[in-house]
C-alpha cells in the first residue's frame, strides 16, 4: 500500500523513469509509489516492463510502461508527447544505461565505445532536453533526477567509455539545473557505487571481487536496487524544494574509504 500525506507526498505526481524495467530504476519506481505517484517505465525489453508493472501495481497507484529506447531521439520525443497528452509529467528519473563490457582499454573498439555513449549520454540528453520543453510548456515545475555512478569521480580500469559518459551525465545535470532553475525545475544526480544488478552480475559471482572490492565496502556488502527507494523519494518531493544540481553519491561508503 502506498503511504501519502507529509513531507514526502507523492500523491497526484506523474513519473516517468527510463530504464525502469529492472534494477535501480526499478527500484527507485517502487519508492515512488509507495509514497502515492504514478509511474510510466520505459525500457527496451517488454517482459521484464510487463513484470515491473505487475509487481509495482500491488501498492495501489497507477503504473504504465512502454517499449523506449532512450537513444532513438524520435522514441524519445514519440515517448514524452505521450505522456503530455495522458496528463504530463512531473518527475523523471533517467536511468536507462550499459555497461563498458570490461573490455581492456587497448583491446576497445570505436563501436563499442559509441553504443554506451549512444545509451548513457545521449540518452541521458535526449530524455532530459524532451522532459525540460514539457516541463516548461506545463509551467508547474519538476524534479528530474539523473543516475550516474562513482565512475564518474574514481578511475575505473576497462571503464573509460562508461566513466566518460556518467561524469558527462553530472555535468549535463549541473548545468541544466542552472538553466532550468528559473522555472522551478530542479535537476539533481545520484551516483551509485558497488549495486547487485544485471550489469555487475558477472562480478557478483567472483569471490576474488568480493574478497578484493566489496570487502572495502564500509557497509560491507553489496548494495541493492530497494536502497535507492528513499533517495527517489527525497529528491522528487517537496522535503528537497532547494536542492538542485547536487550530485547524491550512495555507496555504502566506497569513495570515502
Amino acid at each position: 500500500m502506498t503511504t501519502p500525506g507529509g513531507l514526502f507526498d507523492l500523491t497526484g505526481k506523474r513519473a516517468l523513469v527510463t530504464g525502469g524495467g529492472s534494477g535501480i530504476g526499478l527500484g527507485m519506481a517502487e519508492g515512488l509509489v509507495r509514497h502515492g505517484a504514478s509511474v510510466h517505465l520505459w525500457g527496451r525489453t517488454a517482459s521484464r516492463l510487463d513484470e515491473a508493472r505487475e509487481r509495482l501495481a500491488a501498492f495501489g497507484t497507477e503504473v504504465t510502461t512502454s517499449v523506449v529506447d532512450v537513444s532513438d531521439e524520435a522514441a524519445v520525443i514519440a515517448g514524452v508527447d505521450a505522456l503530455v497528452a495522458a496528463g504530463g509529467v512531473d518527475v523523471a528519473i533517467v536511468s536507462a544505461g550499459v555497461g563498458g563490457g570490461r573490455t581492456p582499454f587497448l583491446e576497445s573498439t570505436t563501436d563499442d565505445y559509441r553504443q554506451v555513449l549512444a545509451t548513457n549520454l545521449d540518452g541521458a540528453y535526449l530524455t532530459m532536453r524532451e522532459v525540460c520543453r514539457a516541463m516548461v510548456a506545463a509551467e508547474r515545475g519538476g524534479s528530474i533526477i539523473t543516475i550516474a555512478s562513482v565512475a564518474a569521480i574514481d578511475g575505473a580500469a576497462r571503464n573509460q567509455a562508461y566513466g566518460a559518459t556518467k561524469a558527462a551525465v553530472t555535468s549535463m545535470t549541473r548545468a541544466t539545473a542552472v538553466e532550468m532553475g528559473r522555472h522551478g525545475i530542479r535537476v539533481n544526480s545520484v551516483l551509485p557505487g558497488w549495486i547487485a544488478t544485471d550489469m555487475t552480475r558477472a562480478s557478483q559471482s567472483s569471490d576474488k571481487f568480493t574478497d578484493t572490492v566489496i570487502s572495502r565496502v564500509p557497509i560491507r556488502r553489496w548494495g541493492q536496487p530497494q536502497d535507492f527507494a528513499g533517495v527517489a523519494v527525497l529528491l522528487a518531493s517537496d522535503a528537497s524544494g532547494y536542492q538542485t544540481g547536487t550530485t547524491v553519491v550512495v555507496d555504502g561508503g566506497y569513495t570515502i574509504f
